[in-house]
């Protein structure tokens, strides 16, 4: 049996992920110690899963239909840069996401409750709608004040509004230059 380090995501729409590629090259500077996520591998991650054994991608997959043909499109807005878990101190630098319908929070609660039940461990967290633009890398896990402040200078900056219809399982390889992802399978919302 083989594992596949596998993570559950919605894709971008081409204009919030430029406009994200743009709000990276702003906040970034060489030896900054923020490790940014490179342009290909943007997305919004829903659940991550770790290693999943082969034999269990079907499940899985038939666990996120099940529970997106309940959800039918709706819009998220990406505003404002900040950090998580806060700015004070942040481990990752992100883009706030507003969910005014709150589809996406229910549809988190909903894998999450039915994943725990084929063994997935359950965020011990609420979920907290966010786009990763870059984690902070060494020892103190800090980010420079510096970063911090061209963050803060980003704050009102809005990515724009997408319409969510799909959700991806996505497979993640390590490698020496970092992860790369791979589509397992593409599931539309509302069928």
């Amino acid at each position: 049996m083989q594992t596949i380090r596998s993570f559950i995501a919605i894709p971008l729409s081409p204009q919030v992920g430029r406009n994200a590629v743009r709000l990276i090259e702003a906040l970034s500077v060489p030896g900054d110690g923020i490790r940014w996520v490179p342009k290909d591998n943007l997305h919004l991650t829903l659940k991550f899963l770790g290693e999943v054994d082969n034999v269990e991608v079907p499940q899985v997959c038939k666990i996120i239909r099940n529970v997106t043909q309940d959800f039918e499109p709706f819009d998220l807005d990406f505003a404002g840069a900040g950090g998580f878990p806060n700015l004070d101190r942040p481990r990752v630098l992100c883009v706030h996401i507003d969910d005014p319908t709150n589809s996406l929070s229910q549809m988190v609660a909903r894998l999450e409750t039915e994943l725990a039940e084929i063994g997935f461990k359950p965020e011990p967290r609420d979920y907290v709608p966010h786009l990763t633009l870059g984690r902070t890398k060494g020892g103190s896990r800090r980010a420079s004040g510096d970063v911090l402040q061209r963050v803060k200078a980003h704050a009102e900056m809005r990515l724009g509004q997408m319409n969510v219809d799909t959700v991806e399982l996505i497979a993640s390889f390590l490698e020496k230059q970092g992860p790369s992802y791979q589509v397992m399978d593409t599931i539309d919302l509302g069928e």
